[in-house]
């Protein structure tokens, strides 16, 4: 057991299996007390049980921890303010939230429905704001407060993923944004591009057979603690022996300069011979530096 986290309140939402089970059980170790939300569902969404929330604070609780569990939807506001909430009633106040709740459903473009597509953007994307918006006005009150918002690797591109990529690159700029609004109270808000199985899936990088949700916890630990009061607004990819930064701005790899206006017949002539010299449309770099396997079945309920 350590003390990074002492009497620290934490909320972390889909903390009932995976990387929020793994962000739960580390922080309990370093003296948080937990709110461990979880809405019981499967991968894409499916079913409710209070079961997972419940195992993990019993886990807690068995270790010596303190823990108590909240069962809400984060894609619902009053849900998310009931998330919140949990922590001030039981607690008194909350200095840490990790938005990690997600689901994953879709499919290409020009299949996906709009159910799915409203699913993940609630899921993601709405749960994370709903949850930060309740959060940090106690948390400027306090004048104290950490913030971790998941994003992904996904958001930078994925075949059947528009959903999922939408949601993730809208967190990265929402939390960026929340960074520069929450600085002046002491709360910093941070994104990680995490890498580790989750929910029944299998997660591999070449080098490793697979990822696991510990290698990402103990990054969101230290984010979370206050040694980490000098970061804030920053990315972080992170994975099994493996820690990352992001630059930001992102750099501009290559400009074309003019004294004057360009034409589009110079651009027709110019920009095939420089900027996007031996591109094709349908040549992509890899911006996935790992494989991800589905369940074959929904698990909820």
């Amino acid at each position: 057991m350590g003390d990074m986290l002492k009497n620290r309140v934490a909320v972390i939402t889909g903390a009932g299996s995976g990387l929020g089970k793994a962000y739960a059980m580390g922080m309990a170790r370093q003296g948080a007390r937990i709110v461990v939300n979880d809405l019981g569902t499967s991968f894409d969404g499916r079913g409710t049980s209070r079961d997972a929330a419940d195992e993990v604070v019993e886990l807690i609780r068995k270790e010596g921890g303190d823990a108590v569990p909240n069962y809400d939807s984060v894609a619902v506001e009053d849900g998310a303010k009931n998330i919140i909430k949990t922590a001030i009633d039981a607690y008194g106040r909350i200095d840490i939230l990790v938005n990690n709740a997600g689901i994953i459903t879709g499919g290409l473009i020009y299949e996906i429905g709009t159910a799915d597509w409203d699913a993940m953007i609630k899921t993601h994307l709405y749960g994370t704001f709903f949850c930060t918006h309740e959060a940090s006005s106690i948390m400027k009150e306090q004048k104290y407060g950490r913030i971790i918002s998941t994003s992904s690797h996904n958001g930078l591109g994925l075949k059947g993923g528009s959903a999922y990529s939408a949601a993730k690159e809208g967190i990265t700029g929402f939390s960026r944004s929340v960074a520069r609004d929450m600085a002046p109270f002491g709360v910093t808000c941070n994104i990680i591009r995490p890498i580790a199985a989750w929910r029944g899936a299998k997660v591999k990088i070449t080098e490793f057979e697979e990822l696991d949700t510990e290698d990402v916890a103990v990054l969101v630990i230290y984010l979370a603690s206050e040694a980490a009061d000098h970061i804030n607004g920053c990315i972080f990819e992170v994975y099994t022996g493996h820690v990352g930064i992001y630059e930001e701005p992102p750099p501009v790899k290559q400009v074309l300069w003019k004294n004057g206006h360009f034409t589009s017949e110079e651009m027709a002539d110019i920009i095939p011979q420089t900027l996007t010299k031996g591109m094709a449309r349908d040549d992509f770099p890899n911006t996935l530096p790992f494989s991800l396997t589905l369940p074959e079945e929904p698990s909820g309920k």
